[in-house]
């Protein structure tokens, strides 16, 4: 479990094409039902970012705007970071792939 993120991240001893089939087929299941929650983890997060922007617009003090400000870009970081795991499943079943 990535606890920045809020999901659970694929961590393999070995590239999956180094799996039987059928381990490789339960691992791609397991991944979509993660990759499924990352949505609605993306919504919770621009949720969070629409809370802290608007304590910053009724902020005057600098120093406490620019820890609100800080914590915003993080959100946004963890969102950017959920769409590109969000975006890896397709991309990784096309050649290799390797989740560690």
């Amino acid at each position: 479990m990535n606890t920045r993120l809020g999901i659970a991240l694929p961590s393999l001893d070995k590239p999956l094409d180094r799996y039987p089939l059928g381990t490789q087929h339960q691992i791609l299941l397991h991944w979509e039902k993660i990759r499924g929650t990352i949505p609605e983890r993306i919504t919770q997060v621009e949720q969070e970012i629409n809370l802290q922007q608007a304590l910053l617009n009724q902020e005057s003090d600098i120093e406490k705007s620019s820890v609100i400000n800080y914590q915003i870009a993080e959100l946004a970081s963890i969102i950017n970071d959920l769409q590109i795991w969000y975006r890896f499943h397709s991309s990784s079943t096309r050649g290799k792939m390797d989740l560690r």
